[in-house]
């Protein structure tokens, strides 16, 4: 975890057409790779890679639409996307309250951040190669 100052750099994203815009200030709390279905489902690829960065970081312009999905929790997941291209901006998830998870291959420049860990491994694809040394079967978060 990096502490954030008021000289930390903005990083920036945005959907595919340009209408949702995005910042967030100084580094993620966690990178990661989620294999899960619904992410796989969502992205149209292997995986999603995601930065996780709190709500107090995260700015955005343009509107986006959402679709209420469910966790293994139960609780809700809020996937937003651009109304206008369909790509996938950021995950809201209720059992993680004050986190906003960004779509990570919206922004500007991902490249400054691998993968801390990779969850649902138990669905990823099994030609894909190891991508972080922390690794779980189900989620990351809360239930194994």
């Amino acid at each position: 975890m990096t502490d954030h100052t008021t000289d930390d750099p903005t990083r920036s994203g945005g959907c595919l057409c340009g209408r949702v815009r995005y910042h967030f200030t100084g580094d993620p709390l966690m990178v990661a790779a989620c294999h899960c279905r619904h992410c796989q489902r969502q992205s149209g690829t292997a995986f999603s890679l995601v930065c996780v960065v709190t709500d107090d970081q995260y700015r955005q312009t343009g509107e986006t639409r959402v679709f209420q999905d469910k966790g293994d929790s139960g609780a809700a997941v809020y996937r937003h996307f651009c109304a206008h291209c369909g790509s996938p901006i950021l995950s809201v998830a209720g059992i993680l309250p004050g986190l906003t998870i960004i779509k990570a291959g919206t922004l500007d420049d991902p490249s400054p951040w691998r993968p801390m860990a990779e969850a649902y491994c138990n669905t990823a694809l099994p030609w894909l190669p190891v991508l972080a040394a922390e690794r779980h079967p189900r989620s990351n978060i809360g239930q194994e």
